[in-house]
């Protein structure tokens, strides 16, 4: 029975949040191990295969064996993606975009990884979220992700207006995202529901070269120029500071 030093290790692979700067967001320890894997788990091929050719120009990408998982993926079969590592192959998931399993698929099976002894590492590189939470202002100490609130409008506005009494009653920062071609509607519907006093952040295009990070009270963004957020990757923050 193999033990749990036999192993390969599974490697959480923070990608780009947009652009083309991997010195801005990709460590060079990253690089290095990446130099060595030949096994993936990826959200789509050829952004993927894309990806490490930006690391590494001439990287092997013919003699690597790639898996899809994504919002698509049907059944998760969790032994044959994790076999490589239970033989002794390193392995890496790969996100669209910032970190692996926060806020994309990949959780159930790092899950499983642990379950079966397999080595996890998380590796250093840039959270859209915890970056906007950052230069928000709001509270870093007691937050709560949601992840993309309702589409239709009458489940969004009550939503809003729940998490709007949640961050005042626990002096909370309540952070969101959308499908960035709904931003504007979302935007509209916040500054239509949410009181006068709370605090909103936009967040978008973070390290890109037209971020942009403002937060300010609801009463404030109606009277300002609204930010053109149609299409660009944007992280939502509501809080009621009392």
């Amino acid at each position: 029975m193999a033990t749990e030093k036999s192993y390969g290790k599974i490697y959480l692979f923070p990608t780009l949040l947009g652009g083309d700067d991997i010195s801005y967001c990709i460590p060079d320890y990253n690089i290095d191990i990446i130099r060595d894997i030949r096994f993936f788990i990826v959200e789509e091929l050829r952004t993927a295969r894309r990806f490490l050719r930006k690391v590494i120009a001439d990287f092997p990408i013919d003699d690597c064996h790639f898996e899809l998982l994504n919002e698509h993926t049907i059944h998760i079969n969790t032994q044959e993606m994790l076999l490589p590592a239970l033989q002794g192959h390193p392995m890496a998931i790969l996100s669209e975009a910032g970190l692996p399993c926060v806020a994309d698929p990949g959780s159930d099976l790092i899950l499983e990884a642990h379950h079966k002894k397999i080595t996890v590492v998380p590796l250093v590189g840039a959270s859209s979220l915890l970056m906007a939470l950052m230069a928000s202002g709001l509270s870093g100490q007691h937050f709560c992700f949601h992840g993309y609130l309702p589409t239709d409008k009458h489940d969004l506005i009550i939503k809003i207006r729940n998490i709007e009494r949640q961050s005042a009653k626990n002096n909370e920062a309540q952070i969101f995202i959308e499908a960035p071609y709904r931003n504007m509607q979302l935007l509209q519907t916040l500054l239509e529901t949410c009181a006068p006093s709370t605090y909103l952040c936009i967040a978008s295009n973070l390290t890109l070269h037209n971020e942009s990070i403002r937060s300010q009270t609801i009463q404030d963004w109606r009277k300002a120029s609204l930010p053109s957020l149609h299409k660009q990757n944007t992280v939502f923050i509501l809080q009621q500071i009392s």
